[in-house]
């Protein structure tokens, strides 16, 4: 099936939250969460290595607008359902409609830490990946320093399946990482 026919909600709400595909108009909110948590951040993503400026946030959220719709990738941007606070994203990457299987990512606002916000979206998301989509396998990808993501992954019950040492470098390019490897799978027979 051609994944322009896949029907994928643009919004999904769990008891505080709101998952909603990025629109045209988000990128100062995105920005200002970078802001605030750029520090923590820039240990593990790629696009905090520098502070972007709200012109480059509010283009990559526009490019994810495209990529959702074209369903190559489907990123969420997260809000409190009472009082629509932006909280962070989540979303599917390296996804492989043939499977079909998808890489589960996540970044959040750090002013919203510690409340388990980002384990209800990323447990949400799962959910709507094994039973709405039909994956057969939902991953997570991580460095083996970045404790934060790990308990997450453990927490929601994804399995550990293996550890490639020495798989990549930093996202500073500075050293070689570990790279943890967790999923949820369905049965395995197509």
């Amino acid at each position: 099936m051609n994944p322009l026919l896949i029907e994928v909600p643009e919004r999904i709400e769990t008891e505080r939250l709101v998952l909603r595909m990025p629109r045209p108009g988000d990128g100062e909110k995105v920005n200002e969460a970078i802001r605030h948590s750029i520090h923590e951040l820039r240990p593990w993503l790629g696009f905090a290595q520098s502070m972007p400026t709200v012109e480059e946030t509010e283009i990559n959220t526009r490019e994810a607008h495209i990529k959702f719709l074209s369903r190559e990738a489907l990123r969420y941007l997260i809000f409190l359902k009472d009082t629509g606070e932006f909280v962070g994203s989540s979303g599917f990457h390296n996804i492989r409609w043939e499977m079909p299987k998808v890489e589960l990512g996540y970044w959040m606002d750090t002013r919203m830490s510690g409340k388990g916000l980002m384990t209800e979206a990323v447990g949400a998301l799962t959910q709507f990946a094994l039973s709405d989509l039909g994956c057969k396998r939902v991953e997570i990808q991580c460095e083996k320093e970045n404790l934060k993501s790990r308990n997450l992954a453990e927490r929601l019950g994804f399995d550990l399946e293996g550890i490639l040492r020495n798989e990549d470098l930093s996202v500073d390019g500075k050293r070689l990482t570990d790279t943890y490897i967790y999923a949820r799978v369905q049965d395995l027979n197509l």
